[in-house]
């Protein structure tokens, strides 16, 4: 009984030092990635390469467009089967169309991961080093959190002057 209670004083007094010892901040990491250089050049290849892409759609869209104009210019004196041959083409070219802009968007999801992961890499390095320099227990992002105390610091400054960003 008598340890029990020891074990109980000891576990009442030492809540509050390790409390004390906890160290929280938070850091804006939308503001620290946008103002990166190469978070810039990476949005600047991922739009020339959107752009390519759309050029390319349109190209495939006037296309179409012709093969329509074409169609509807048969005539209800033209013979079924060529009717149906150019329906069937149009809706071929139409499935060629939303496959291109699949791929498309799927290329352009990969070009984004394969730019951007190197970008947030080195960011989540330097709030691991800000960490660990500045003895934080928990560095959060900021805007997650429903209530910040007073005590907690924002490192964003940090973070950004480790990355030699503005």
């Amino acid at each position: 009984m008598f340890k029990k209670v020891i074990i109980a004083l000891a576990v009442a007094f030492a809540l509050p030092v390790i409390a004390a010892a906890q160290k929280f901040g938070t850091v804006d990491v939308n503001s620290i990635f946008s103002a990166l250089p190469e978070t810039e050049a990476a949005q600047k290849q991922l739009a020339e390469a959107s752009k390519k892409y759309e050029d390319e759609f349109k190209k495939l869209q006037e296309e179409f467009d012709k093969k329509f104009q074409e169609y509807q210019a048969l005539g209800a004196d033209a013979p079924a089967s060529i009717k149906e041959r150019r329906e069937q083409e149009l809706q071929e070219f139409n499935a060629k169309m939303q496959q291109f802009r699949n791929t498309a968007a799927q290329d352009l999801e990969k070009q984004q991961q394969t730019l951007l992961a190197p970008i947030e890499q080195k960011l989540n390095e330097a709030i691991k080093a800000v960490g660990q320099e500045g003895n934080f227990t928990f560095i959060f992002q900021d805007g997650m959190s429903l209530y910040q105390g007073k005590d907690v610091i924002d490192v964003t400054p940090t973070v950004k002057t480790k990355l030699g960003v503005k």
